[in-house]
C-alpha cells in the first residue's frame, strides 16, 4: 500500500471512499513482491499494480464488491493448466492478495491517512495488517514510528498491539518490508497470526564525485531508480546547477572530506568518477572502509591496476579492495554518457538484488528473486 502512498495520501485529503489490494505473499514466479497495491475508488479510477498486468481485471472487480460490502476479503490467485491466462497468473506464480475498503466512516480510516501523509512525505514509518487470522481481524491497521511508538488498534488483546508494534518496528529500522508470524501466545486470541508489514523509509542516497558530464548522465539514472542523489566535485567552476539541473544536492568540497562529514547507511551507493588519483585515492580510501552498499570507479584496467597498489600501499586490506567495482558498470558495451550510466545503473541493480549481469536468454535463474543482498529502500524488495 505504501509504494502508491502519494496518490492515495491525495485521495484521503479529497475524502474519496477506495479500497486497497494488497500482495501479502506470493509463490514460484511472482512478479511483484509483498507490498505491492492496486487502489480503486467509487468511480473505478484504479492507481498500482499487484501483478504486472495478468489479474488487475479481478483484482479490480474484488475491489469494487469490497467497497460495495465494507468487507476486508483475502483472495489467491495462481496458474491452472485449464485457466491459464485468464484469471491466474501465467508465469506460473501464487500471489495472495488482501483487499482492504478504506470508506468515509471507517474508524481505521485515520490511521490510513496518517499512514498514508507520513511515507508521501518521505517519513520513516511502517504499517503492521493481520493478513492471516480471524475474519473480523483482518486488514486493521497498526501505525508505527521509529521511535518506536505506535497508532492505531489490530483489534482483540492489547498485548497484540504491543507485540505487533515491537515487530514492525525492528523491520522498521532495517528498512524491510515483509511477513511476521506471532504466535498464540502472543496474539492472545488462541492462534497464530500472521502479520504484513510495510516499511517507508527516506529514499536511499546516491552520491556521485566528479563533476563530468558521465556524472550528468548517471545523475539522471539515479533519480530514475529513486535514489536521493549527490554530486560532490572540488571544482565550483563544474559543480553547477546549470550541469547539473536533476541533482537533489551539489556540494563543492574535496570529495574525501565530504565524505567523511556526510552520513551514509548500508543502503547508500558511491560512484567515483573523478578518474584523478588526487581525488580517487583518498576517497577510496575512506568508501572502502564504510558500511556502504555500493563503491564503483571509473577508469581503464590499467587505471584500476595503479590505483589499487596506491590503496595497498596506504594500507587497504584484500578484502577491503574486493568490495570496489572497478571498472565501474557492466560490460554493455557502452560508449555515450547516457549508455555507461546504464552500464552503471545496471551493475547498482545486479549487486543489489544479487543478479548475475547475464541475459535471461539461456539462463535457468528465477527471473523474479525474492531478495536481495541489501536492502533498497522505500518499500524495501524487501529483504
Amino acid at each position: 500500500m505504501l509504494d502508491i502512498a502519494e496518490e492515495l495520501h491525495h485521495w484521503a485529503e479529497q475524502g474519496r471512499d477506495f479500497a486497497v489490494a494488497t500482495v501479502v505473499a506470493v509463490g514460484g514466479s511472482a512478479p511483484r513482491q509483498p507490498g505491492a497495491a492496486l487502489a480503486v475508488d467509487r468511480d473505478g479510477t484504479a492507481i498500482g499494480s499487484v501483478s504486472g498486468g495478468c489479474v488487475e481485471g479481478a483484482v479490480h472487480e474484488l475491489c469494487g464488491q469490497a467497497l460495495d460490502q465494507g468487507t476486508t476479503v483475502r483472495a489467491r490467485f495462481g496458474y491452472s493448466d485449464d485457466d491459464a491466462f485468464a484469471v491466474g497468473l501465467s508465469c506460473g506464480g501464487v500471489i495472495d492478495i488482501l483487499v482492504t475498503p478504506i470508506g468515509a466512516d471507517d474508524p481505521a480510516r485515520d490511521v490510513f491517512a496518517a499512514a498514508l501523509a507520513a511515507a508521501a512525505r518521505k517519513e520513516a514509518a511502517a504499517v503492521a495488517r493481520i493478513t492471516d487470522g480471524p475474519a473480523e481481524l483482518l486488514g486493521r491497521p497498526l501505525l508505527v514510528h521509529p521511535d518506536g511508538s505506535y497508532e492505531g488498534r489490530l483489534g482483540g488483546h492489547p498485548e497484540l498491539d504491543r507485540t505487533a508494534a515491537a515487530e514492525a518496528h525492528a523491520l522498521l529500522e532495517a528498512g524491510r518490508t515483509g511477513s511476521v508470524t506471532i504466535g498464540a501466545d502472543g496474539s492472545r486470541c488462541g492462534q497464530p497470526l500472521t502479520l504484513l508489514v510495510e516499511s517507508s523509509v527516506p529514499p536511499p542516497r546516491m552520491i556521485v564525485f566528479g563533476a563530468v558530464d558521465f556524472a550528468a548522465a548517471l545523475v539522471r539514472a539515479g533519480k530514475f531508480l529513486g535514489y536521493h542523489v549527490t554530486l560532490c566535485d572540488a571544482r565550483p567552476v563544474f559543480a553547477t546547477r546549470a550541469r547539473f539541473p536533476e541533482a537533489d544536492e551539489l556540494v563543492v568540497d574535496w570529495p574525501h572530506r565530504y565524505l567523511a562529514a556526510t552520513e551514509v547507511d548500508a543502503r547508500t551507493v558511491l560512484c567515483v568518477l573523478t578518474h584523478d588519483a588526487k581525488f580517487d585515492v583518498p576517497l577510496l580510501e575512506r568508501a572502502l572502509r564504510l558500511p556502504v552498499a555500493y563503491v564503483g570507479a571509473m577508469g581503464s584496467r590499467r587505471t584500476h591496476l595503479a590505483r589499487n597498489e596506491r590503496l595497498r600501499a596506504i594500507g587497504l586490506t584484500e578484502p577491503e579492495l574486493a568490495r570496489l567495482h572497478s571498472p565501474i558498470g557492466l560490460d554493455l558495451g557502452a560508449r555515450t554518457p547516457e549508455e555507461t550510466a546504464l552500464s552503471i545503473a545496471a551493475e547498482i541493480v545486479a549487486d543489489r538484488r544479487g543478479g548475475s549481469g547475464a541475459p535471461l536468454t539461456g539462463t535457468h535463474t528465477p527471473i523474479h528473486r525474492e531478495g536481495g543482498r541489501t536492502v533498497a529502500g522505500g518499500i524495501s524488495p524487501v529483504a
